[in-house]
């Protein structure tokens, strides 16, 4: 069974093993493609034998991965209306991501 962990970034869980290429929300600093980061939280680990489980993270355990990609998604189109006021808002938003592939687990 292949080696797999748990890890916790912009507020979301990720399940990731090695190769696994993630589409996560910005991470804070400049990264560009290439660079080498990594997850520090990391809730969950299994190579098959062994389960280590954090409470709430484990302690000296690092996800390392590679950046593949900086942007920003497609926009997500916020209309806001009320009838007979003659009120209408719409306004568009492109929430940036950071595309990573994991290179190595604890």
């Amino acid at each position: 069974m292949a080696k797999i962990a748990i890890i916790e970034t912009g507020g979301k869980q990720y399940l990731v093993a090695e190769g696994t290429v993630l589409k996560v929300e910005k991470i804070k600093g400049e990264h560009k493609e290439g660079d080498a980061i990594s997850f520090e939280n990391v809730l969950l680990t299994d190579d098959g034998a062994k389960t280590e489980v954090g409470a709430p993270y484990l302690k000296g355990s690092k996800v390392s991965a590679e950046v593949i990609e900086e942007g920003r998604n497609q926009t997500v189109t916020v209309i806001k209306y009320r009838q007979k006021s003659r009120y209408f808002k719409k306004r568009g938003h492109r929430q940036p991501y950071l595309k990573v592939k994991i290179t190595a687990l604890p």
